[in-house]
């Protein structure tokens, strides 16, 4: 319990969580230098933020960012230390991180991953032409830099697929010169191929995204760009281990890192308490028959396990739990079982009820405080082509901006579709 810490240490978590930076950190490699974090360990900052780790005779290389970021990131380290690269170590599998290994590969480099990294890849490449299309909308920022890069560097566009040396099912320990690393499995981290970097004699801990990018923000358990399922049980084992190292130093996949044992035990203890909070009471209320929207409107985190939602929300995991246990039918209506989808009707509707009779309702919601109930309806005039409604809807997307845009997906998602809207106009 986050009760058991002193009031200090809650107050400084509770600084924490107010004052970290969020969903801006997500941006491409940009660094003149890197930054010195102590201990031989530097950082570059990316889309994933990679480091390196300083030894006697080599360096060590955590994540390599993506493809055309991995000429930033291996500049301002080769400008620290020109030693053999002999490790590359792989947090987890997404592009992010694996992008850039060819160009911090050498002849004698070690690539370490988790056992389940190559099928994780190949994920990644059976859905790649949909995250193309779709990429843009989160990450246009990140994409118009790498297109810049291209001109210049056309090989660095191409992400790599890199081919791991050696794969582990649980833990790998090396003895490089005076530093001992080891690297271990989370397998319920924010992929099924995560692992962490852990220093025993410094007592650091490099935790990637096995928390979700932004922490100790609420963990995303499924992306609302489309990715599988995470599941409760697999991040609170990989919360209880890392909180068992008991690390004096977080390293982080974004954000300086958080230093102090007392506060991280405390910060993973909150986050352990708010998701168990809200993944026990959606069992509770699903059993006790409540409707999983009911669910998502009504249950919220109480103050004291408030950790943030700049990445993952809890409306989002109530569903994600909802649908880990059950599925995706509702059993509410037999037309979830059916192909058609509610919007092949709405012509019908417009037919009985008339576009002006539905947008000025819409209204009418909008006005009484009813922004989500509004959207519905006007979402029903706005595919019919009409252009009140289509301000309409631009106005509640700018409201819901103000309401939700400190939650990455969500601002993404808002704004992408506010060029959308007002395209249309």
């Amino acid at each position: 319990m986050t009760t058991s810490f002193s009031d200090s240490t809650i107050d400084e978590l509770n600084q924490l969580v107010k004052h970290r930076q969020g969903a801006e950190l997500i941006q491409a490699a940009f660094q003149e230098e890197a930054i010195d974090l102590g201990h031989h360990i530097f950082m570059s900052q990316g889309t994933s933020n990679a480091y390196l780790i300083v030894t006697k005779k080599h360096r060590v290389i955590i994540n390599t960012g993506m493809g055309f970021e991995a000429l930033t990131h291996k500049k301002v380290f080769d400008a620290v230390s020109d030693n053999p690269t002999s490790h590359i170590i792989l947090t987890q599998a997404h592009v992010d991180h694996v992008g850039g290994v060819g160009q911090f590969k050498e002849d004698t480099t070690q690539v370490i991953a988790q056992a389940r990294n190559p099928l994780c890849q190949l994920d990644d490449e059976r859905i790649a032409p949909l995250r193309q299309s779709q990429s843009y909308t989160w990450f246009k920022d990140v994409i118009d830099k790498a297109l810049m890069v291209a001109k210049d560097h056309p090989e660095v566009f191409i992400q790599d697929k890199p081919k791991v040396d050696v794969l582990f099912d649980d833990k790998v320990s090396y003895q490089i010169d005076e530093r001992q690393i080891d690297v271990i499995a989370m397998h319920g981290g924010e992929t099924l191929d995560s692992a962490i970097v852990w220093l025993p004699d410094d007592k650091i801990c490099f935790s990637g995204n096995t928390f979700g990018p932004l922490f100790p923000h609420f963990p995303n358990f499924n992306t609302v760009r489309g990715d599988k399922y995470r599941f409760y049980h697999d991040y609170i084992k990989a919360l209880d281990a890392i909180k068992a190292l008991k690390p004096t130093v977080l390293i982080t996949g974004h954000g300086m890192p958080i230093v102090g044992e007392k506060l991280i035990q405390a910060a993973l203890t909150r986050l352990y308490e708010a998701v168990t909070y809200i993944h026990d009471t959606t069992l509770a209320r699903m059993n006790k028959g409540d409707d999983v929207f009911s669910i998502m409107q009504t249950l919220t985190l109480p103050d004291h396990l408030n950790v943030g939602e700049g990445y993952g929300r809890v409306q989002w995991a109530i569903r994600t739990f909802w649908e880990s246990y059950v599925g995706w039918f509702k059993l509410q209506s037999t037309t979830e079982l059916l192909a058609t989808p509610v919007s092949a009707v709405y012509s019908e509707l417009i037919a009985l009820a008339g576009v002006d009779a539905l947008v000025a309702r819409a209204r009418l919601l909008f006005e009484g405080g009813e922004l989500e109930q509004a959207m519905q309806l006007c979402n029903i005039a706005v595919n019919n082509g009409d252009s009140i409604a289509i301000e309409l809807m631009i106005e509640l997307h700018e409201c819901l901006l103000v309401r939700e845009g400190s939650n990455f997906w969500f601002k993404g998602w808002i704004e992408g579709e506010l060029i959308r809207l007002r395209g249309l106009v």
